[in-house]
């Protein structure tokens, strides 16, 4: 292209102009590339390579799980991509009753019940079982998510899965990211706030996650994600 406007006498600052337009282009394309179907590939690839080591783990916790009492896994409804519901797996870490729990704390402690509003979670929250605080304090309880991945429900990387009770609360932020990004099993939420951020406000991380996605961007916060939950700064 550069060359084609020398022949046609172009002016330099026209020249420059185009030679600084090729590389912003180019990057655009491997952008969109990468989202189209690189995204997916790293996906695939990462768990191909985890494997080996995951599935042994997930299958002892299970069983650890088991002896709790209860089941060894927790499905729950989630939203994703485009607004599509789907059952999202995570190694049980909560009492059976944890739903009754929860509605009776919020209907008899106002401060619970402005904390769940707020974060959507409680920092000490007592329907978490011994063995599932371990689990939640290193994020193992949601290595079943890997199957999510594989699935296609979900990416490695990515805005997280909410409940379909929690999308007024993201509509009323006027967050449209989310819908068309498949969930992540982690993602900016959790490696900046890590559960100390209001609910409201992944609406931020997700435009600016969805702005910059990119191959070395998701290969960052991968990378940090292990970091969070090695240093526990969290959920």
């Amino acid at each position: 292209m550069v060359n084609s406007l020398k022949r046609r006498n172009a002016t330099p600052a026209q020249a420059l102009a185009v030679s600084a337009a090729v590389p912003v282009a180019a990057e655009a394309v491997s952008r969109q590339a990468y989202r189209n179907f690189g995204k997916r590939l790293f996906d695939l690839t990462f768990l191909l390579l985890c494997a080996p080591l995951v599935v042994p783990l997930v299958l002892v916790f299970a069983l650890m799980v088991r002896r709790d009492g209860g089941p060894a896994f927790f499905v729950q409804e989630r939203i994703g991509r485009n607004g599509r519901a789907f059952a999202c797996y995570k190694l049980r870490t909560m009492r059976a009753d944890a739903e009754a729990v929860l509605e009776h704390l919020c209907r008899t402690d106002p401060e619970i019940a402005a904390e769940w509003r707020t974060y959507q979670k409680l920092a000490t929250d007592p329907r978490i079982t011994r063995l599932g605080k371990l689990l939640r304090a290193t994020s193992l309880d949601e290595l079943p998510q890997l199957l999510n991945v594989l699935r296609g429900d979900m990416s490695l990387i990515g805005p997280r899965p909410f409940l379909p009770s929690q999308m007024s609360i993201y509509a009323a932020a006027k967050g449209q990211a989310y819908f068309r990004l498949r969930p992540g099993l982690s993602g900016p939420w959790q490696v900046v706030g890590r559960g100390a951020t209001a609910f409201a406000d992944r609406v931020k991380f997700d435009e600016a996650y969805d702005r910059n996605l990119s191959l070395g961007h998701d290969v960052k916060l991968t990378v940090q994600s292990c970091l969070a939950v090695l240093r526990r700064t969290g959920r």
